[in-house]
């Protein structure tokens, strides 16, 4: 076994200003700079796996790898030792990170996994006005002997993880995989039994959680399972061989998906995101459709594609009002998809050529914006980004004419927002400059009412047409 080691958080490793490429140390490179700086942290893991590893210099940077690359360059990517060997070595020199793996337990392909956690990234960095890098506290659901997760979302981020598994041979080997990694303190590893909540918040001393996070079984039979191998749907990243417990329960994942659905509707906002990976395309639509059956209209579907392997989705939601980007949410880009994904949180409000001046349109947005009587508004010069927050439709007629009753009736504005008011929707307005033409876009942030973000679309477009039709 590998010496034990204590992992520092990534928000602590001192991650600089070098370029993204993974270089020939990897991890090790980054985690030695000296300069902190979690933005180049971030960018070095959201590039990792933008081509596909190259097995020659992995057989430079790593001895145990050398012993199974094949003088051809190719890897023999049906035996499991081969893909155990390449999952520890993209671990250790891409996150430098060390793991054992029983021979008869999923050995998890580490480009589809780490794909998961940059969404989850995503999904959470854009759904608050917390900054970027915040602490967070999450719940990996059959966490597998791997623990594989925790451990890459604890070496990007300074997150701390509870998982989860029913297998005690599991449960044996993610503890072991933690320790060796000197995570304890982040990672927490917890005995579930079948019949056990998938989410155990009532066994936990939280009262709430960031985000909860699954990859279920996919069959739901070992015939089902047996038949997708023989068909070769399975991946090639998937040799390794894995325990009925793992890949088979009873529904396949359809019901079990639907089990953690049915549990949020009891814990709701105590959870701000509830995810899990989809292997079926089939599921997904089943899925969402039981989340707009359920009323839930915040939630996000995306595609996960590393190289010619077999696709992967993921599906999350939340009872909040806090809304992902446009590109988290609607992450599948095929129209087919169309009638799956929830409703557009991006819509384009005006486009001027870029030879235009932009601060003409950027002196009307505040004008406009800043008029209104809004929760909040902040404009930052620097992004060219301003974010609002409103306590309803305070843009339309009904606003104006309920104004002007109340004057009539002697209420004073100052009387009338003393109470603390409630966000109804929170948007951000963006001025893009283009190297051809100049976007000022809107925003979703927060909300529930799809049409008062509609409505406010078209306020601002109105209200910017005059910029759009100058001719300077």
């Amino acid at each position: 076994m590998s010496d034990r080691k204590r992992k520092a958080p990534v928000d602590d490793a001192a991650l600089g200003d070098a370029g993204s490429e993974r270089g020939a140390s990897g991890f090790d490179h980054f985690a030695a700079l000296s300069s902190p700086s979690p933005l180049a942290a971030d960018s070095y893991f959201l590039n990792l796996y933008a081509s596909e590893p190259n097995f020659k210099q992995l057989a430079r940077q790593d001895v145990a790898f050398a012993s199974i690359y094949r003088e051809d360059g190719k890897l023999d990517f049906n035996d499991p030792s081969v893909m155990m060997q390449l999952t520890k070595t993209l671990l250790r020199i891409d996150f430098g990170l060390e793991i054992e793996l029983p021979e008869d337990r999923l050995c998890p392909p580490v480009p589809n996994r780490h794909n998961y956690i940059l969404w989850l990234k995503g999904l959470l960095d854009t759904s608050s006005y917390e900054p970027t890098g915040r602490k967070i506290l999450g719940i990996d659901i059959g966490t597998g002997a791997s623990c594989i997760y925790p451990l890459l979302g604890t070496a990007q981020r300074p997150w701390h993880f509870f998982a989860t598994d029913i297998d005690p041979k599991s449960l044996e080997h993610a503890r072991k995989n933690v320790w060796m990694n000197g995570l304890e303190d982040r990672i927490q590893v917890l005995e579930r039994t079948a019949t056990s909540p998938l989410i155990p918040l009532s066994d936990l001393p939280v009262e709430s959680v960031d985000f909860v996070m699954m990859n279920p079984p996919f069959y739901s039979s070992e015939d089902e399972m047996l038949s997708s191998a023989q068909r070769k749907e399975r991946p090639p990243h998937s040799a390794c061989t894995g325990a009925p417990v793992e890949m088979v329960c009873e529904g396949g994942e359809v019901a079990y998906i639907g089990r953690m659905m049915d549990e949020s509707l009891v814990l709701r906002d105590r959870v701000q995101w509830y995810t899990a990976m989809v292997g079926k395309a089939s599921s997904i639509e089943i899925l969402v459709g039981r989340l707009r059956k359920n009323c839930i209209d915040n939630f996000a579907v995306t595609e996960f594609v590393q190289g010619n392997r077999t696709r992967r989705w993921a599906l999350g939601w939340s009872f909040g009002p806090m809304r992902p980007a446009e590109d988290v949410a609607r992450g599948i880009k095929a129209t087919t998809w169309r009638n799956v994904l929830p409703p557009p949180l991006r819509t384009v409000i005006l486009t001027i050529p870029s030879r235009r001046e932009v601060s003409p349109l950027v002196n009307r947005i505040t004008e406009v914006i800043g008029a209104l009587e809004l929760i909040s508004w902040n404009w930052d010069s620097e992004p060219a980004k301003g974010v609002g927050r409103a306590s309803e439709n305070v843009w339309g007629r009904a606003w104006r004419r309920k104004k002007l009753r109340e004057a009539k009736e002697g209420a004073t504005l100052t009387e009338h927002t003393a109470r603390p008011e409630k966000c109804q929707i929170g948007f951000a307005v963006k001025v893009d400059v283009g190297m051809e033409e100049t976007v000022a876009s809107l925003h979703w942030v927060e909300g529930h009412d799809q049409s008062i973000f509609e409505s406010l679309c078209g306020f601002l477009q109105g209200k910017l047409q005059d910029i759009k039709e100058s001719p300077k």
